[in-house]
């Protein structure tokens, strides 16, 4: 899929929450907003209402994205337009009754986006602003410092829940995030926390009150990373994330087959629709 960015234009700098930014949009995309702050480091906002659910069309423009802000900027924040969540994770009609050409490319997209985003070359922080279940907390957890409000919203890997099992490679970023033993009862029972539970646990590096001390937070510590030599700082990150990362890159396709033949199992297909049906029913009494 190909995509059009906007130029770059440099217009006058407006100020928002002590945090500053070009109001020039770096490029544009139907579900992506990226600025450029003076500082030197992109911000890439989540856009897609209702929930920023990642379906395939989302995924890859994320990625397409965090590849054009690494080769164009120092730093990356990433965050959500959305009021009140981060990223819902995995758009579950992506995965129920799927047409398999097109499966497979989702899946494909979606290990694009987490090598792209848990390799990067420049510094990332996550402003979580709001909910952030499954592939949410995946996306928080692939940067290298997360910000999150409290003490209302919730983040976890809640893939049991729905009657899925989360991948390898989400469960490795777990462990390697929170430890072993955390990660285990976390991915079984399908645990959400909230922001105070993750910070403890060490699923977040701080909580704040609001996505504008967020944003502030964010930005000190992405000057914080900027500051570092680059290539001793990336290095260094990768020669923790190196396993993980080096496993995927090289094993997509094998990845890809396990996950097709996977989610189409009677067992599996099952729960996500019973689950669907929940959401139907759910948003058919909001409207009575």
């Amino acid at each position: 899929m190909a995509f059009v960015f906007s130029s770059l234009k440099v217009l006058p700098v407006v100020r928002s929450s002590g945090v500053r930014f070009f109001s020039a949009t770096a490029s544009r995309m139907d579900n992506v907003e990226t600025t450029l702050n003076p500082t030197g480091y992109s911000v890439i906002s989540m856009n897609k209402g209702p929930a920023n659910s990642l379906n395939m069309e989302f995924i890859q423009e994320l990625t397409q994205s965090v590849r054009k802000a690494e080769g164009e900027s120092k730093g990356i924040l990433l965050t959500s337009s959305l009021p009140t969540i981060f990223c819902a994770g995995l758009e579950i009609t992506e995965m129920y009754k799927p047409d398999m050409v097109r499966l497979r490319e989702f899946w494909s997209s979606l290990q694009d986006l987490y090598l792209a985003l848990y390799g990067c070359r420049v510094p990332t922080v996550a402003a979580i602003n709001g909910h952030s279940p499954a592939g949410g907390c995946l996306l928080g957890m692939c940067c290298d410092y997360r910000i999150m409000v409290g003490p209302k919203y919730s983040i976890g890997l809640n893939e049991t829940q729905l009657g899925i099992v989360a991948p390898y490679w989400f469960k490795d970023t777990m462990v390697q995030t929170i430890g072993s033993r955390q990660a285990e009862l976390s991915l079984t029972l399908g645990l959400m926390y909230t922001t105070e539970q993750a910070l403890s646990l060490g699923l977040v590096d701080k909580m704040v009150s609001d996505k504008d001390e967020a944003l502030v937070e964010a930005e000190k510590m992405l000057i914080a990373l900027m500051r570092v030599p680059s290539e001793a700082r990336h290095v260094s990150k990768m020669s923790i994330r190196k396993d993980i990362y080096d496993r995927l890159s090289a094993g997509k396709q094998e990845d890809i087959d396990y996950f097709a033949n996977f989610i189409v199992q009677s067992v599996i297909q099952k729960p996500l629709g019973q689950y669907l049906d929940a959401l139907k029913n759910k948003k058919k009494k909001k409207s009575v």
